[in-house]
């Protein structure tokens, strides 16, 4: 991973990685920078078996705007209309494809607004813990689109059919509260604590067996297109990679001694 990032800021504490969107200014709205930065950041977390959970969250008083619609004037300005498919195929699908694929868990700490884009990736995340403060809105309806980056994949399968298609074509914003009922948040939390609970939440994954934590990923993931005799197979199959673990044997063997296993991750 780079050591700079310009729109983005990545931290590690232990076997936890943190990533911050940073343009306040601009409630962290997504330019075609901060989608470069954290392809690139998704893809070192990927491949370095250092870090065991990831966080994602924003700086200052939002988690993410969604797009930037000041960094795509110039093409429109110039008659470009066919900016936005490009921009989602270049920049955000890599992204939601990254973060979908990676086989640690990534907890979205949402500390305010969560808009267009910004709710997209809030919900591409495996869990979500929320501050009290915090909302989410596909916004996509209010300037005449479509939902994008994952929403219509994720968000169906998180609150059902029907309240996904209230949710997209009101535009409404959905309160931290109506998102725990709904079941898009994990967790509220009071503004202040939301850094605290994520971390905690955090290194807890992180101190779990990590392959049997991904592998449970990409079969959740899987039995959504799954017939029943397909998902059987790959759950079979992938008890047979979780077996073949040192942390399975460490579980077993801690079992067996009645004590608390110490899980590697490997």
């Amino acid at each position: 991973m780079a050591d700079f990032y310009e729109t983005i800021d990545v931290e590690t504490d232990g076997a936890v990685c943190v990533i911050t969107l940073n343009r306040p200014d601009v409630l962290n709205a997504c330019n075609e920078r901060m989608t470069a930065e954290l392809a690139e950041s998704l893809d070192g977390i990927a491949r370095d078996d250092g870090v065991r959970c990831v966080v994602l969250t924003g700086s200052g008083r939002a988690f993410c705007a969604g797009q930037d619609l000041a960094d795509l004037k110039s093409q429109y300005d110039s008659g470009d209309l066919s900016v936005l498919g490009e921009r989602l195929r270049k920049g955000y699908n890599p992204v939601c494809l990254l973060m979908h694929e990676l086989e640690k868990p990534i907890i979205a700490a949402v500390n305010g607004v969560a808009a267009g884009a910004g709710c997209s990736l809030a919900l591409a995340c495996d869990l979500r813990i929320v501050s009290e403060s915090a909302s989410f809105i596909e916004a996509f309806v209010n300037v005449g689109l479509v939902p994008d980056v994952g929403s219509t994949f994720f968000l169906p399968r998180l609150v059902g059919f029907g309240k996904a298609m209230e949710i997209c074509f009101t535009g409404d914003k959905v309160s931290a509260a109506q998102a725990l009922s709904l079941g898009i948040a994990n967790k509220v939390v009071p503004a202040d604590e939301l850094m605290l609970a994520s971390m905690e939440f955090a290194k807890r994954l992180a101190a779990m067996p990590t392959r049997a934590i991904g592998l449970t990923k990409r079969l959740i993931c899987a039995a959504q297109t799954n017939d029943l005799t397909a998902q059987l197979e790959a759950e079979a199959a992938a008890q047979e990679a979780a077996d073949k673990t040192r942390d399975h044997h460490e579980g077993l063997t801690a079992f067996l001694e009645k004590r608390k296993p110490t899980f590697e991750g490997k």
